[in-house]
């Protein structure tokens, strides 16, 4: 049966996600048969509403976080919950709520040795706020998105746009438009963007609401400012209006027949010549000339597969005859394993170990598709850290030598549990043999 064909007040599959105390069945069945006008109206309600804001805190609750300006952290704001949100739905109903500044801090960027994210960090009131906000308004615009969008999508991830550009490789798109945005979320136009909610939503206190987020002074240990472009990394808000600015380039691809995938403000086009790679790249330029966002002019080229070029997306490299592990991932790697496993360690062992393995788990569930060669060999280096440990607690000077081998050889790891990156691949790997039947397909 068709999704759609489902019995009064049960919810479709496709909108599993949605939040109920917001979203009935009547409504989705309103939303995708096509609203009235094609726009939405009278929903602050529905942002302030005790179910809602009851949610919201629950989601900030789980995804913990800093605090921020105000030191109010998410145990502390939970103690007085009730209190709290009753107050944040008084002001939001009166039109009185003002969102507190946002801390600026800038975080590292793994594997680009001197270069920083900004990330914003909002109050946890103003998370509460924006969380319920956005459970108003995701469903109105996820109805639309593309489908070559993938980034900060429910029901999508990173695995399906890296399967999807895998199979337009073995599938004769082999020539690329590999682009990148200039600082995308801290150049995004105010007025246009709201222009593009407007659209869609004609509630003006919801629209008075996220302008109010946009435009929330910045404070970092320098001073404060008050953005008039961007929407700050860190916001509960701003993946969604990041997917809002960006569909319109999703359209116009697809309008002229361009396969491309997105995720966030990283994307590429695959095409089948050079002409139409071309073509492509001059679509993109003109268009985000027009929205006022900017190509970088480095990092943003045509790649030949068939000539041997090869390009970076989600962590992985792509080449014609092979995806594998992109180098900055591999730094990054590196980086993560060596602030667990200093020579001066001062935990145990199974600390350590736990640490670890925790690491590797989350990190291979994610890479597991690289050659099993590259595991082993990271495997092996992981070991290394672990034996240089080791010899410094058996007073041993200096760096390991060939004896830590036999002191601590690949079987005291096994035995320790150490989770193994290639033993895992392995497993996996026989498992889909044993249970996937032949499709000829790759598998992504």
């Amino acid at each position: 049966m068709p999704e759609r064909a489902t019995r009064a007040g049960e919810i479709p599959p496709r909108w599993a996600w949605v939040e109920p105390t917001v979203w009935t069945a009547r409504m989705l069945d309103t939303l995708e048969a096509g609203v009235k006008g094609g726009k939405w109206y009278s929903l602050m309600d529905k942002v302030y509403s005790e179910a809602n804001l009851k949610s919201a805190y629950r989601q900030v609750a789980r995804n913990k976080g800093a605090a921020g300006v105000d030191h109010v952290s998410v145990k502390r704001f939970g103690r007085n919950v009730e209190l709290e949100l009753a107050k944040l739905r008084n002001d939001l109903k009166d039109g009185t709520y003002v969102p507190q500044a946002i801390r600026r801090v800038l975080i590292p960027k793994p594997g680009r040795p001197g270069e920083h994210r900004p990330l914003g960090i909002p109050t946890v009131r103003d998370r509460v706020v924006q969380t319920a906000l956005r459970n108003v308004l995701e469903p109105i615009f996820e109805v639309g998105f593309a489908e070559h969008s993938y980034g900060f999508r429910p029901q999508r991830g990173a695995k399906d746009a890296l399967r999807r550009v895998w199979n337009l490789i073995q599938t004769g798109h082999h020539f690329v438009v590999d682009a990148d945005l200039k600082s995308y979320f801290d150049t995004i136009p105010h007025a246009p963007l709201l222009d593009l909610v407007r659209d869609r939503v004609t509630d003006g206190k919801v629209l008075d609401l996220l302008g109010r987020f946009l435009t929330q002074e910045v404070m970092t240990e320098a001073g404060g400012w008050t953005p008039t472009l961007g929407s700050p990394q860190g916001a509960v808000i701003s993946p969604l209006l990041a997917n809002v600015y960006l569909d319109p380039l999703d359209h116009t691809a697809e309008s002229k027949g361009f396969e491309m995938v997105r995720y966030a403000d990283d994307f590429v086009i695959l095409c089948r010549t050079e002409a139409d790679a071309c073509q492509a790249l001059e679509v993109v330029r003109a268009w985000t000339a027009q929205a006022g966002l900017t190509l970088h002019p480095e990092k943003t080229r045509l790649v030949d597969l068939t000539a041997g070029g090869d390009f970076d997306f989600l962590g992985y490299n792509f080449a014609l005859k092979r995806k594998w592990l992109s180098k900055r991932s591999f730094t990054q790697f590196r980086e993560k394993i060596r602030g667990l496993t200093p020579r001066l360690h001062g935990g145990s062992r199974r600390v350590i170990l736990q640490r670890v393995n925790h690491a590797l788990r989350g990190w291979y569930e994610y890479f597991k598709q690289i050659n099993a060669w590259m595991l082993g060999r990271l495997d092996a280096w992981v070991r290394q850290r672990l034996r240089a440990i080791e010899w410094r607690r058996s007073k041993r000077h200096g760096y390991p030598t060939d004896m830590a081998l036999k002191l601590w050889p690949n079987s005291f790891f096994e035995r320790e549990a150490l989770f193994s990156l290639s033993a895992a691949h392995r497993r996996d790997v026989q498992s889909l043999h044993r249970v996937t039947p032949p499709t000829g397909e790759p598998c992504a």
